[in-house]
């Protein structure tokens, strides 16, 4: 498995601590059930927009209905720009008596973070590579010096490049960019073999037109003439000065895969590989030991894999298997073998029996898939997810019953392999982690020949713990731990400024204790003695187990008083982030329970998990986070009118969809860059994502899936004159992949057709400039979740 970036810091997740600051002002409950409870008003006198109508008539399979919010679509239009300037006026009026309160949430994070707040180097070659973000500034910094293990000739060369001895080298600086263009989103870096170029994407205007530039290392010079718009994905050959890259179509699908030799003029030369077929994108990876550049083109359930040899450009692209519709291949090379991360088992099948995934593999001289000798076969419960590879061993991540694990195996094991084995068989040595509430993340773990697999540890309840696991000596250490400030606690927390040399790092015993040189013990840090975290099940409405994690603080917590949040995603199997966030703890220790719902239709306990809540079965997740919302209340974790819901773009489309199903269960919700118009876009085929997305949510110019998406969409089942939540919507006007108009739409339907004076409580944030992702560094970030807070504490109250 190759990381997407060399060395990333979680563009979401800074270093806080836990001082408070009082609120300078006290908001007071704010209930929308106006049949049941005093509908207490506003600060605000204002009344929100009014969106004109314009009659729109849509048919699909002998059905016609009107749309009259169609023309929001034209983005460009005046008209359309003035609405959402004036909702954005509206918002910041019901805002207004939070200003306050924003205000000292604000400094409340940021008094949390360390002034300087970086990663621990990882070897490369003859570098240390890490990132700082420097204090006082919003972004980080990607940053190399040379290794003091550097001897001999290797050190004069990379001297010579560098300058001078052991002199930090800047290779990218985030806030450069970002002060020039008022927004930054990196995609990709690459550094080139011999550690000269660095190669990246990079997005100034929030519309994922990423753009190339490629820099040379040894003058801090970038190449002029290679500006290339639209490039998604970039590997580099092993001359270094070869590399190949991916474009986009008009619907930002990658399609094409170039390569281009540094000093050539052939940016525009015909394409090495183009993939027709529009429900497909294609990305290209190299192989960890660098000798493959592996070209995939995968759908959301199928994929086909060709290999180009680095070290031998003359031998062109070769396919490895061929595509089979529900059947995926992932690749490594490892001593003249193909290994291959596959849900087809066995040979002769048309489809696959499952979605349990096998490492097979066939010599590189060989590239059937007819081929393919199965090595490794999932066992029991367990089943395998992904994999990394080294030259001596062997990385797989696993789940096991909805929980991460992560192992390692001798390559000499597998290499001698000649029946299938099942995991327990292959003398595995499973990582150590501090509970099972864990989640454990890959670092960037670039170098092939190491022996050493670096991971982030995290719970809700623990900072991020940064680990080498020692996979020759079976040993691990904690060698960085996030830091906190300013709490009271008797766990001793690492701090960004404490060293530690690599031998003692690498010689410590296996253990969940750490021993430092004064017999000083260093335990996994957590915060398991202030903030109570639990997995539960909740029974659906079919009878299954739907996880769910529950979060609070042990102090501030009031049983049947307290305010909750619920978040929900459930689509593409993705799993909730549930690993720590700082800013929460603005809401727990006010009281608040934090929970997640790990619904059908996302990430769970085995691979039938995300099937089970997708296409024609997608109603099955918004019943499970229902299920998930009457669950916190009747036991009486939140009180029955002040829980709130978040999702955040597909999550969007399940909390939407379970508050038209039930507008009573949810007091308020945020929605965010939010998925809603589902039908409408997904019936556009020439909207970004549509076609990939059919195999997702289905599509709807086939009968039976138009009437199962017209069953809960969002937008097309806002119930008439009941009352709803309160709502904040965001929304960016330069989005490429879920169209502003969805929430400007949502929102000015919401004011039309429920309760007036519920729907007056709705309100429409949009950035005028940004995109689908976030574009705030540590402090944009912190205003924004402020922002966020502030307004649940309004509506739902602080505690």
């Amino acid at each position: 498995m190759a990381s997407s970036a060399f060395i990333s810091i979680k563009k979401t997740k800074v270093p806080f601590s836990l001082t408070l600051f009082s609120i300078a002002k006290k908001s007071s409950l704010f209930s929308t059930l106006c049949k049941k409870h005093h509908h207490h008003q506003t600060s605000t006198t204002t009344t929100p927009p009014v969106a004109k109508k314009v009659p729109f008539t849509v048919s699909a399979h002998g059905v016609t209905w009107n749309d009259p919010y169609r023309w929001m679509n034209k983005t460009n239009d005046p008209d359309f720009i003035n609405y959402l300037q004036q909702e954005n006026s509206y918002a910041q009026s019901f805002m207004k008596d939070t200003e306050e309160m924003q205000k000292g949430l604000f400094s409340e994070m940021i008094s949390r973070m360390p002034s300087k707040i970086s990663t621990p180097p990882e070897l490369w070659g003859p570098w240390l590579y890490y990132q700082y973000i420097p204090e006082g500034k919003e972004f980080p910094l990607l940053c190399r010096k040379l290794a003091a293990e550097s001897k001999g000739w290797m050190k004069t060369v990379s001297n010579y490049v560098i300058g001078v001895s052991k002199k930090e080298q800047v290779l990218l600086d985030w806030n450069e960019i970002a002060e020039r263009y008022g927004y930054v989103h990196v995609g990709t870096c690459r550094v080139s073999p011999d550690h000269n170029y660095l190669a990246y994407t990079v997005d100034v205007t929030g519309s994922e037109q990423f753009v190339l530039q490629i820099k040379d290392l040894r003058n801090d010079c970038v190449l002029p003439t290679l500006g290339v718009e639209g490039v998604v994905s970039v590997e580099w050959a092993q001359d270094s000065c070869t590399f190949f890259y991916t474009l986009s179509d008009q619907n930002q699908r990658p399609y094409r895969v170039h390569c281009i030799k540094l000093g050539s003029d052939s940016v525009h030369d015909v394409p090495l590989f183009v993939e027709n077929d529009s429900s497909f994108c294609v990305d290209i990876a190299s192989t960890k030991d660098g000798k493959f550049i592996t070209v995939n083109s995968n759908s959301r359930t199928s994929s086909e894999v060709y290999v180009i040899n680095a070290t031998n450009l003359q031998t062109g692209i070769q396919r490895f298997c061929k595509r089979v519709s529900g059947v995926q291949y992932f690749l490594e090379h490892h001593h003249g073998f193909f290994y291959v991360l596959t849900n087809y088992r066995n040979v002769g099948e048309e489809s696959p029996s499952s979605g349990e995934y096998y490492l097979a593999r066939c010599p590189v001289e060989n590239l059937q898939s007819t081929s393919l000798q199965n090595v490794i076969v999932p066992s029991g419960d367990i089943f395998i997810q992904d994999m990394d590879m080294f030259n001596e061993h062997l990385v797989l991540f696993l789940n096991k019953e909805g929980s991460s694990l992560i192992c390692s195996v001798d390559m000499q094991t597998i290499i001698n392999c000649e029946d299938q084995m099942m995991i327990d068989e292959l003398n595995p040595w499973f990582f150590p982690l501090p509970s099972d509430m864990c989640a454990i993340a890959p670092g960037s773990n670039h170098d092939f020949t190491r022996y050493i697999y670096r991971a982030v540890v995290s719970s809700p309840v623990m900072p991020d713990v940064i680990v080498d696991y020692d996979m020759s000596r079976r040993t691990f250490a904690v060698i960085h731990q996030e830091e906190v400030i300013n709490l009271s606690h008797d766990t001793k927390y690492w701090s960004n400024n404490e060293e530690r040399s690599r031998n003692e790092l690498l010689s410590i015993p296996l253990k969940k204790e750490i021993y430092t040189q004064n017999n000083e013990v260093q335990r996994w840090s957590d915060f398991a003695e202030i903030y109570f975290c639990e997995e539960k099940e909740v029974i659906s409405h079919d009878g299954a187990r739907v996880p769910i994690t529950i979060l609070f603080s042990r102090k501030a917590h009031k049983k049947g008083q307290s305010p909750g949040l619920l978040h929900g995603y459930g689509a593409y199997g993705e799993v909730l982030d549930k690993s720590w966030c700082g800013d929460r703890l603005s809401l727990l220790d006010r009281g608040w329970v934090i929970a997640f719902a790990d619904v059908r239709g996302g990430g769970g306990p085995d691979p039938s998990w995300h099937k089970s809540g997708s296409g024609m079965s997608k109603l099955n997740s918004v019943n499970d986070f229902i299920s998930c919302g009457n669950y916190l209340v009747s036991e009486g974790y939140v009180h029955k009118h002040r829980l709130g819901a978040v999702g955040v773009s597909a999550g969007s489309l399940l909390v939407a969809a379970a508050i038209n199903m039930h507008p009573e269960l949810f007091q308020a919700a945020i929605l965010k860059v939010p998925f809603l118009d589902v039908c409408s876009s997904l019936l556009d085929p020439t909207l970004p994502l549509t076609i990939l997305d059919y195999e997702e949510f289905g599509n709807p110019q086939l009968r039976a899936h138009f009437d199962y998406i017209l069953k809960y969409s969002p937008y097309d089942n806002i119930p008439e004159g009941v009352c709803c939540p309160v709502m904040l919507v965001k929304a960016s006007l330069n989005d490429s992949r879920v169209g502003v108009w969805e929430a400007a739409k949502w929102v000015a339907k919401i004011r039309d057709k429920m309760c007036t004076g519920c729907s007056s409580s709705v309100i429409l944030q949009t950035n005028m400039s940004g995109g689908h992702f976030s574009e705030g560094g540590r402090f944009g970030q912190c205003e924004e979740a402020a922002y966020e807070y502030a307004f649940l504490m309004k509506v739902l109250g602080k505690s």
